[in-house]
């Protein structure tokens, strides 16, 4: 069963980073809206698909009967830290959700049913992942101080994507300020 997990989260991080090249290839944010940050969005894109490759590898680690590449420590941090970072994005986009629904700000029209379905899609790999992390720990006999790391981890993996690298492309005249 977790085998089928751990292929299932791969293949969700890998179509999810094929999404990412796809608007590469196509020049996706390059016109419209978008088109004066397109540079700076094709950065981040990049940044974001390495990462869902990254998820993908971690996915299939979890469910190899040994590393050779990394420490099981390692992977289970980094098990941790894909949930952690999934739970994250959840929990903000429903938050979002609401101030939206409740009127507080935004356009309530924007939570819509692919909205919806794309905030699913996130908390089954956040839930994937869930069940890659505990069945790992267990099997690997990792403690709770690496899943604490991992969990912090989160956090700060969001807190790249959405403030650090947004703020030096800006610093560095790729992106329009706000």
């Amino acid at each position: 069963m977790v085998v089928v997990v751990g292929l299932l989260v791969a293949v969700w991080c890998a179509g999810f980073a094929a999404i990412s090249v796809w608007f590469e290839l196509t020049d996706h944010f390059g016109v419209g809206q978008y088109a004066d940050d397109a540079t700076a969005i094709s950065v981040v894109n990049w940044f974001v698909a390495v990462l869902k490759v990254v998820g993908a590898a971690v996915a299939l680690l979890a469910v190899s009967r040994s590393s050779r590449f990394l420490a099981p420590r390692i992977v289970g941090t980094l098990l941790w830290a894909a949930l952690a970072t999934l739970a994250v994005y959840v929990v903000g986009s429903i938050a979002q959700a609401v101030v939206m629904l409740t009127g507080v700000v935004g356009d309530a029209e924007q939570v819509d049913a692919s909205a919806v379905g794309y905030l699913l899609a996130f908390l089954l790999a956040a839930t994937g992942f869930g069940i890659l992390a505990a069945s790992y720990a267990r099997r690997a006999g990792l403690g709770a101080r690496l899943m604490l790391i991992g969990f912090c981890g989160g956090p700060a993996v969001l807190g790249s994507i959405l403030v650090v690298l947004p703020a030096i492309l800006q610093a560095v005249g790729l992106l329009s300020a706000p």
